[in-house]
């Protein structure tokens, strides 16, 4: 079943935060798909805290009300918080708000659709009805231009930004002191003088936009060094990192192509192991039905320890509703299974969450306060077995070209937790080694 989504652009998302502060909005009821009807409003919205209805008529005025107070049937509710709103057309204009007058028992949900003062939306259909209540000062005109025909109503439940559920600091200090604890990581032993990160994913998952973000971090500009795009990748590539001064970070990202859900395209799963026993020489040309064998020409014969995986990073698109399907799901759980069997890390990276949360493409630094990807990121625990502190929220480069400190504190929080990561199984792989 396909996503419903909401109609509200980002720039409409940024004028209501001018009203409501950083909250994050979950839609509830969206009247083209579930009836401009007050019993389908009733079942979805009804004792969901806080919420905003917003309206959407022929005349294109976007506008609505909000209230602090539940919705119960047929109850009339006072709600000093309550207020009506109008969304500017202008992408930098104000929005204007029209409060409730204080003491008015003026909010309720009757049996056609909220209420606002004499303001009752879904009234008779797709019909806006405005009766004499002074509940509310406003005229018809300035709220939604006199037109009350609705094209659409969407009711949405309104969550304040709570705590952060991870903590992290945003300062430039910060990010200069996670790249100097990347350049100086000293790994385990002398024997690997980098550690090498297998990153792997569905098609389009944002593997390849990744690689080339960590390189711009270490570059000091947005740069493209891995060829990125949905299912560009074919070949198996190996990518160093280097500052300004030639420098180089004790990491190696190795990107692949990408996993789908037959057999016929993407990845061949045999591929990814022969990968973490480092048997695919760098800049192989994949072919996904045929996995390279022991007697292939180009594959490596005798691998040390250097050339092997020691961190599996699974890069997953978190701006999906469903981040993985029944079929994606198996089938990285398979993988994950066997790769068990290696004692190698996982981690995961969750791309795109600013495509996913609007709060997040306004400000970097509210990942860790916004419920919608903490939501995602509980989903991938539960789908692939994976320990939420394995599970790592990043925005990639892939429409600025300008760094910002924020997104680089998070690719490089993800960058050092693969050294990290890296470092324990070489140690673990030094203590089971014969003396």
């Amino acid at each position: 079943m396909s996503r419903v989504t909401s109609c509200l652009t980002h720039q409409d998302r940024k004028q209501l935060s001018q009203l409501l502060g950083n909250v994050n909005l979950h839609l509830l009821h969206k009247a083209s798909v579930h009836g401009f009807s007050g019993k389908s409003i009733q079942i979805r919205c009804e004792k969901q805290g806080p919420t905003l209805t917003v309206g959407y008529n022929k005349a294109g005025y976007i506008f609505g009300g909000y209230t602090s107070e539940d919705f119960k049937p047929n109850e009339v509710a006072q709600d000093d918080k309550a207020f009506l709103f109008r969304l500017c057309s202008e992408a930098r204009g104000e929005p204007l708000k029209f409060p409730v007058k204080p003491g008015s028992r003026s909010i309720q949900m009757s049996n056609s659709g909220p209420i606002f003062g004499g303001l009752g939306f879904m009234q008779h259909g797709n019909k806006i009805e405005n009766n004499s209540d002074q509940s509310f000062s406003f005229t018809k005109r300035d709220l939604y231009g006199g037109d009350v025909e609705l094209v659409e109503c969407e009711i949405y439940q309104v969550e304040d930004l709570r705590a952060p559920w991870r903590s992290l600091t945003w300062t430039t200090e910060r990010r200069q002191e996670l790249m100097d604890s990347i350049k100086n990581f000293k790994l385990y032993g002398s024997s690997v003088p980098k550690a090498q990160a297998l990153l792997i994913g569905p098609v389009g998952g944002g593997k390849s936009s990744f690689i080339n973000s960590a390189n711009s971090v270490f570059r000091g500009y947005v740069t493209s060094q891995a060829l990125a795009g949905s299912g560009v990748t074919t070949m198996y590539s190996k990518y160093s990192f280097r500052e300004k001064d030639g420098k180089c970070p004790p990491l190696i990202l190795c990107d692949t192509m990408g996993l789908t859900e037959g057999t016929d395209s993407g990845i061949h799963s045999d591929d990814i192991f022969n990968i973490i026993e480092g048997r695919v020489p760098n800049k192989y040309q994949f072919k996904a039905t045929l996995p390279i064998q022991s007697d292939t020409k180009s594959c490596v014969k005798s691998v040390p320890v250097t050339e092997k995986i020691h961190c599996v990073v699974y890069v997953l698109d978190a701006s999906k509703g469903t981040i993985l399907s029944n079929k994606m799901e198996k089938k990285i759980c398979a993988i994950r299974s066997q790769i068990n069997r290696f004692d190698i890390p996982q981690i995961v990276l969750l791309t795109k969450v600013d495509k996913e949360c609007s709060l997040v493409w306004k400000n970097v630094e509210n990942v860790y306060g916004s419920d919608l990807i903490e939501k995602q990121v509980l989903e991938v625990e539960k789908q692939l077995s994976i320990p939420v502190t394995c599970i790592i929220p990043v925005k990639n480069y892939w429409s600025s070209h300008d760094l910002d400190c924020a997104t680089d504190i998070l690719i490089l929080s993800a960058l050092q937790q693969m050294l990290r990561y890296a470092d324990s199984f070489l140690e673990n792989l030094g203590n089971s080694s014969p003396a």
